[in-house]
């Protein structure tokens, strides 16, 4: 563990610790002359909060107040104690932006070095970041991470898969910071040039969403590249929270992320109503920042689909643990009246051992009845290209209940994204080039 006392505090005394964060940071922003908090805040006191199920009544916060107030107008602290501003992309022409004091920043780096310890990283580990840098939280906040931790980073960022593969095998790396699909890429190239000398062991992968099958894929790759074990670890967070950090999987428990709870407190409700759901239920992740000092959020609605995952650990740590997430409220596919996640998709897709792991989900909406269609690389042809995407539609059929139209098409046909979080879901508009 990187900070043992705070990792496996009592439970009880957490809790207790939860609670006086929350009080003092609802008088800290009724206090702190900001009209955002005054308005979001108006008739809530310290005082009345005497539980942490009292935190229910304080209203939830959306990301559209983000772009309301663009953009500082959260802020809850005087603009000249902020030391760092991050952004997530916007989609409608402005981007979120997220401010820190320097407090912030230690805290966010300290998050990030127990998330590294957790995949099992330490002071003595060189350590490669090959997440973006910039404006996005992710390279910046695992370097950080690094760090604090007392590891050597290198800050290799996104691309450029020669150069990233040579600083890999010369540094002698222990651990690599990258999306999932990145890393996947890497070991790829690496098998295929018949790379030499790299000593991975772990992985810190998130900013995208990854499913079992992919883990066993990455894992079986860089395990062929180095003759050695190698743990993919999922890491969790978003940029209006804090960045990555907030939830992190430990190497030898994994299926369930660590919430760091003595900073960001967890709940999760029904995606529509808001209603908590019961423990073990999936639902809407539902996060409070405890100890955020420039721009806290109280009751964000992060939309990502999860649940509480009971059960004692073999490291110890006692911060309440959170499923892999299982896709995002908003990234939820409709179709004829069915629930269905992209994930579940990725699933069948990548348990196929014919198909490449190239591939692209499109959502065809050019008429009223909506189809979704799954486009995937592969080396079969002729009758075995049929016979698979014959297996591949029943697959499909079985796991999602609804039926998938299922395109192969030769490796090398789509296209290769190295930097940012993989794209896999495109949406087809009539009127619209076919997006493959």
């Amino acid at each position: 563990m990187f900070d043992p006392e705070s990792e496996s505090q009592d439970r009880d005394e957490r809790a207790a610790l939860q609670l006086s964060r929350l009080r003092q940071l609802v008088g800290r922003l009724r206090a702190s002359g900001s009209d955002y908090w005054s308005d979001k805040l108006a008739g809530a006191e310290p005082d009345d909060l005497t539980s942490l199920d009292d935190l229910r009544s304080l209203p939830f916060t959306g990301k559209a107040e983000f772009r309301d107030t663009y953009p500082l107008g959260m802020l809850a602290v005087p603009r000249e104690d902020v030391v760092r501003v991050h952004a997530s992309s916007g989609t409608s022409g402005k981007p979120t932006i997220v401010a820190y004091t320097a407090n912030d920043v230690a805290v966010f780096a300290a998050l990030n070095a127990r998330a590294l310890a957790c995949a099992g990283a330490s002071s003595a580990d060189t350590i490669h970041v090959a997440y973006g840098y910039g404006l996005f939280t992710g390279g910046l906040g695992l370097h950080f991470g690094v760090e604090a931790l007392g590891a050597m980073a290198v800050p290799a960022s996104g691309g450029n898969q020669p150069l990233q593969l040579s600083l890999l095998a010369d540094l002698g790396a222990r651990g690599l910071c990258a999306t999932p699909s990145f890393s996947l890429l890497l070991a790829e190239r690496a098998i295929a040039e018949g790379t030499t000398g790299i000593d991975l062991r772990y992985g810190v992968l998130g900013a995208e969403p990854w499913s079992e099958p992919l883990r066993e894929r990455i894992e079986a790759s860089w395990s062929e590249v180095t003759g050695g074990p190698f743990d993919a670890c999922d890491i969790y967070g978003l940029s209006e929270v804090m960045g990555p950090g907030v939830a992190a999987e430990a190497h030898d428990s994994k299926g369930a992320m660590f919430l760091f709870d003595d900073h960001v407190y967890p709940e999760i409700v029904e995606p529509g109503s808001g209603v908590p759901v019961r423990d073990g239920e999936r639902g809407e992740l539902v996060l409070t920042t405890l100890t955020r000092e420039a721009q806290p959020v109280i009751r964000y609605r992060t939309g990502d689909v999860t649940r509480f995952v009971d059960g004692e650990t073999p490291c110890g740590r006692t911060h309440r643990r959170i499923a892999r997430l299982q896709g995002r409220v908003d990234d939820m596919l409709i179709v004829r009246g069915v629930n269905v996640f992209p994930r579940e998709i990725e699933t069948v897709l990548l348990d196929e051992p014919g198909l490449t792991g190239a591939y692209r989900i499109v959502v065809d909406r050019r008429e009223t009845l909506v189809r979704v269609e799954v486009v995937a690389e592969t080396g079969a042809d002729g009758e075995d290209r049929a016979a698979l995407a014959d297996r591949l539609r029943d697959l499909l059929r079985e796991r999602v209940r609804v039926g998938v139209d299922v395109t192969l098409v030769d490796p090398g046909t789509l296209p290769v994204q190295e930097t940012g979080k993989a794209q896999r879901v495109f949406t087809w508009d009539a009127g619209d080039a076919r997006p493959w």
